[in-house]
């Protein structure tokens, strides 16, 4: 599918600034009106001085030459104040209107991220993402900020200074106006060979921003590898691509100025060649020849900011279907019911298949995980865990079989409602650039007393009562001032804030250490039957609780029962058991 310019994919976010636009509109042009004034006040000074009391003001009426000149002294003063007062508003209004279609963009761009699933930002290149919401957007506001109204003027300029040259003689405007044809095949010549060089170029960025992304979070394995000479020359690979896209783009920009200019130098030797000559014949006065000439510069002369304008108009029209495709992107259908009031927090998993692509991950997989019991799934990596985990958080949907949540088709129900009512904690967690409070309450105005009620239950209060700060300690981006077990014991304060009806935690104790999955266990002990858990485990120990395990293996359930039923089985669960502590298996 063929898609819309660039331009008409950009105007739903414009449709709400089009008094605005209009203003900018209204005011570059008087602006430019007011600015070529000049040249012509010139002419008639020009005039005043050579011919007196014969002059173009005294046939007007005004036969004193002095007085002639005082009127132009006036109406100079007023020229430029009114150029000067519609220079500030255009360049506000402009400006303004960048900024506000900047923050719109941005903020759509990443409201839309927010509705894909997880799995797409995960798919996805993080730099390219954050160069489409950061470079892109910026891109565009450049533009706006400047071109927009660089294009105005100069059509402005030129049918203004046109319609003067006209009415002086007419022989002399069509000289004049000649090379301008000229001129506007060359700029759009160039310019649909410079759209998919800057393109190419974007793309080139958002790898380069991709790549530097990854190594800043991995710095300490680079390091750690001594693997810096290493990333150094991906880094240069990358950068290198960017360049020779750039260099493609920049040998046809850095052309347009040369030949404008040429096209510029035929023009104006022509006026000056047949006006003066005109003047010598006596069919043109001076004045009238001083302001052809003056007039064939303002004319022309902007036309070199053409090349500018196009640089500039391609880089951002590229940008905007940079933009523009991650939000043609399709968000999931979503539901429109509400778990019914008050939430029991149950969850039941009916003959649910799914696949990634042609490898089946879930095979007619049932368990029921009822109001107030815990539930644990076991089994070693790829056998489906997760997957089960990412569809009862809505992440992605069932292929086959069916999901419901306090009996509802979990297809029916909203994201928003259902995972209101879930408190999920991941194998690795994510806190917020914020304090050990604001991460607790994450999402929400922090309330002293349920955070360190929320703290003490999972464990974590004598940690955070021990920081500088206690809970308005900073945690760093990322929570890196903290310890993975600190990490995931504020994150499990965080679930439990919540207050929510079902609990989920995916493999939370996987890489932490002993104190912290027992100090985890004993929090999950506590919370046994006062809410739904589904727990995801690697570490045995951390489910043998639990009112029902489930085993695992290539996308089906093998086994199912309590830690004692299951290690009197001697099968799956037996053999991880004792593998875990040290056992004969």
């Amino acid at each position: 599918m063929i898609s819309a310019p660039p331009l008409k994919r950009l105007q739903r976010f414009a449709t709400p600034y089009r008094g605005a636009i209009r203003r900018g509109v209204i005011y570059s042009v008087l602006n430019k009106a007011f600015d070529v004034l000049p040249e012509i006040l010139i002419g008639v000074a020009v005039d005043v001085v050579v011919n007196q009391r014969d002059s173009f003001l005294a046939r007007l009426g005004i036969a004193d030459p002095m007085q002639q000149l005082w009127l132009l002294v006036g109406l100079t003063v007023v020229v430029w104040v009114c150029e000067s007062l519609f220079e500030y508003l255009h360049q506000l209004v402009w400006r303004n209107l960048a900024q506000n279609l900047q923050h719109d963009l941005r903020l759509e761009a990443y409201t839309h991220i927010q509705r894909l699933p997880p799995g797409f930002v995960q798919e996805e290149r993080s730099g390219r993402l954050m160069a489409a919401m950061n470079e892109d957007v910026n891109q565009i506001e450049r533009f706006l900020n400047t071109g927009a109204n660089d294009l105005i003027q100069v059509l402005v300029s030129s049918l203004l200074v046109g319609a003067v040259f006209f009415t002086l003689t007419a022989s002399t405007a069509v000289l004049a106006l000649l090379p301008i044809p000229l001129i506007l095949f060359g700029t759009f010549w160039f310019q649909k060979r410079l759209y998919p060089r800057y393109a190419a170029a974007r793309e080139a960025a958002a790898g380069v921003s991709s790549r530097l992304a990854n190594n800043l979070q991995g710095m300490s394995t680079i390091q750690a590898y001594t693997a810096e000479d290493f990333e150094r020359e991906h880094l240069r690979a990358a950068s290198d691509g960017f360049r020779d896209h750039n260099r493609e783009a920049i040998r046809y920009s850095a052309a347009i100025t040369p030949v404008i200019r040429m096209a510029i130098l035929a023009g104006f030797v022509m006026t000056l060649l047949y006006g003066g000559s005109l003047v010598l014949k006596g069919g043109l006065g001076v004045g009238s020849y001083s302001a052809l000439v003056y007039l064939t510069q303002r004319l022309l002369w902007p036309m070199t900011r053409l090349a500018d304008m196009t640089d500039l108009y391609q880089r951002a029209m590229a940008s905007v279907d940079r933009v523009m495709d991650l939000l043609d992107i399709t968000a999931p259908a979503d539901g429109d019911l509400a778990p019914r009031h008050p939430v029991s927090g149950s969850l039941q998993f009916d003959n649910v298949g799914f696949a990634y692509g042609a490898t089946p991950v879930l095979r007619g997989v049932s368990l029921s995980v009822p109001a107030g019991a815990t539930i644990a799934l076991v089994g070693g990596t790829g056998s489906g865990k997760s997957t089960l985990i990412k569809l009862a958080l809505g992440f992605i949907e069932a292929q086959s079989g069916e999901i419901r949540f306090d009996g509802e088709n979990l297809r029916m129900l909203s994201k928003s409602s259902l995972r209101a009512a879930i408190g999920y904690v991941a194998q690795e967690p994510f806190l917020t650039d914020g304090s050990v409070a604001e991460n607790i309450a994450y999402g929400q105005l922090p309330d002293p007393e349920r955070v360190r009620e929320a703290a003490i239950a999972a464990e974590a209060h004598g940690f955070i009562s021990a920081l500088t700060n206690g809970y308005d300690s900073p945690v760093g981006e990322r929570g890196s001032l903290l310890s993975g077990g600190q990490r995931q014991r504020i994150a499990l304060a965080r679930a439990l804030y919540k207050n929510p009806a079902l609990l989920i935690l995916d493999e939370a104790t996987s890489a932490v250490d002993n104190e912290t999955e027992a100090a985890i266990q004993r929090s999950l002990t506590r919370l046994n039957h006062s809410r739904s858990c589904l727990i995801v485990a690697h570490r045995l120990s951390t489910v043998r609780f639990a009112d029902c395990i489930h085993v695992l293996e290539n996308g089906c359930i093998v086994e199912s029962g309590t830690h004692d039923e299951l290690l009197k089985q001697s099968a799956a669960y037996a053999a991880l058991w004792k593998l875990q502590t040290g056992e004969t298996v």
